[in-house]
């Protein structure tokens, strides 16, 4: 196992250890603020770095999605148990990172550790991801701000909406994969 490790070491290039050095950064970011401030001290955090890591070194093992869950709930644990309020900002903050430790996780199962990867491919994973998070960070405030004006009523047809959205996608994508079959 270290002769392997030694080997995967020595032939490894920049491009996929970037990716994966990413996958490791955001994977702890979503830990870190998912869980409560009393809870990020001493050897939690240890676990917390190793749970990233396991994520980064291994990205095609459910590792990844230990990690996601985890950080959810810590964060469940933070609002339900500690009574931590529910911000706009680590909310967002924390689907950020989910989302950008999964979409890093998927592009370094597709690199090799010996893959030599234009820069520009990696810049443009990147932009397409962050795209995406600062489009839905966006969305949420517009709705959530729109959804206030008129009381819990409008919270409700906002979330109903939302769901409404999210089947709507998924079926959408479901047939598009039909089709192309």
């Amino acid at each position: 196992m270290i002769n392997r490790a030694a080997t995967v070491l020595s032939r490894a290039t920049a491009g996929p250890l970037f990716v994966r050095a990413g996958v490791f950064a955001v994977a702890l970011a979503a830990l870190v603020v998912g869980f409560p401030a009393e809870m990020r001290t001493g050897y939690f955090v240890g676990l917390l770095v190793l749970l990233a890591g396991a994520a980064a070194v291994l990205p095609s093992s459910p590792w990844v999605t230990v990690a996601l869950l985890v950080a959810v709930g810590g964060w469940a644990t933070s609002t339900i148990w500690y009574d931590d309020p529910v911000e706009l900002w680590r909310l967002i903050a924390l689907a950020s990172f989910l989302y950008l430790t999964h979409s890093l996780a998927a592009l370094a199962v597709l690199l090799p550790y010996d893959a030599r990867v234009p820069s520009e491919v990696t810049v443009r994973w990147l932009s397409r991801a962050l795209a995406v998070v600062l489009g839905s960070a966006v969305l949420t405030v517009l709705v959530l701000s729109a959804a206030n004006r008129g009381g819990e009523r409008d919270l409700l047809v906002a979330a109903l909406a939302g769901l409404g959205v999210a089947i709507g996608a998924t079926g959408l994508l479901a047939w598009l994969l039909r089709r192309r079959s």
